[in-house]
């Protein structure tokens, strides 16, 4: 049998392409040769031609569109993380422990309950400071507890909140808040117990009466996906135009929602309590929102342990307002303008 070999040297054999490049017509027997469209080439090269033209131009249209991405996509980010941390807090409105309750009750606390003996009336059973250490202190905390739970007895739409952080470092880390549940607790809550004890809840980060309020608003809100209707606060009744006026002012909250019961210092320290509450107010005219200075530093002093303050991530819609600090009033939006 004879040999056959390809190509001019048999001894140094090539490869052999059965089907040459292109499309091969069977029945035609002819190889179609595959052709880039013209408008695609033309405008290729003339992209090419631009590009060693200007070179210069070109690279800043490059860099133009890239920083023009960049910031859409950077903004689209911070849009997308700021509405999925919305949305992670608000679980629905079915889903709050007390979405049916539409106004607050806040008693502002005063001093930390440090007794395991329920002596609430005695001095002793109490922390306080040395401008507190008179005489029926104790039993004046005691009626402001007590005045709580008869107001929110009376109204069935409303939530206790007990305000108060950890602010004695020698009282351990025992929140204000905590020590007046205690002690309604151990009262039987005055007879009110099934009515009040289920709607009693705290608010254990507040350093000072300012904060009481913003902070028991946004403690609210935690507990019922909206903000209060109705505000109503507890303290001493030479506190009354601190609240009302200078606190209120400040959140811009609607005057004729706003209520205050206020209860008598004890005999023996309404002369000195007077002197210190015209102090505190002038400073708090001078700084309505407790950020710069004096009350500032009061408010550090009263964070022994360096406790984290988790407000306003429950409360977002009034993130401006916790961050403003100033002398004239906040002026943005406000959920409550909106309440009828």
């Amino acid at each position: 049998m004879s040999s056959f070999s390809f190509g001019s040297n048999s001894n140094s054999p090539k490869s052999f392409n059965a089907y040459p490049r292109g499309d091969f017509d069977i029945e035609l027997g002819t190889i179609k040769r595959t052709r880039k469209p013209k408008m695609i080439k033309s405008f290729s090269n003339r992209l090419q031609y631009f590009k060693k033209l200007h070179p210069l131009v070109v690279l800043f249209i490059s860099l133009s569109i890239a920083v023009t991405v960049l910031i859409i996509l950077t903004a689209y980010e911070s849009h997308f993380r700021t509405m999925s941390s919305y949305r992670n807090f608000d679980v629905g409105i079915d889903k709050y422990p007390f979405s049916t309750l539409k106004n607050l009750v806040m008693v502002a606390g005063h001093s930390v309950y440090t007794s395991s003996c329920g002596k609430v009336e005695k001095e002793d059973s109490w922390f306080l400071e040395p401008y507190q250490k008179y005489p029926g202190q104790a039993a004046s905390f005691v009626t402001h507890i007590e005045e709580g739970v008869r107001i929110v007895a009376e109204d069935e739409d409303a939530i206790l909140l007990f305000s108060g952080g950890e602010t004695r470092k020698d009282a351990g880390p025992r929140s204000e808040a905590q020590s007046y549940w205690t002690v309604a607790e151990s009262k039987g809550w005055f007879g009110k117990e099934e009515s009040v004890k289920w709607r009693a809840m705290t608010e254990e980060h507040a350093r000072d009466s300012f904060e009481n309020l913003l902070f028991s608003v946004c403690r609210f809100r935690e507990l019922t996906g909206t903000y209060p209707h109705n505000i109503t606060v507890v303290s001493y009744d030479f506190k009354e135009g601190r609240f009302s006026h200078l606190h209120r002012s400040a959140i811009g909250f609607p005057e004729s929602r706003f209520f205050y019961s206020g209860t008598p210092a004890s005999s023996t320290s309404r002369e000195a309590a007077l002197k210190g509450e015209a102090f505190v107010r002038s400073q708090f005219e001078e700084d309505p929102y407790g950020c710069s200075g004096s009350l500032r530093r009061k408010k550090v002093g009263r964070d022994p342990f360096h406790r984290a303050i988790p407000y306003p991530k429950g409360c977002p819609e009034i993130e401006g307002l916790f961050r403003y600090c100033g002398p004239a009033p906040y002026t943005g939006s406000l959920p409550w303008a909106q309440l009828n």
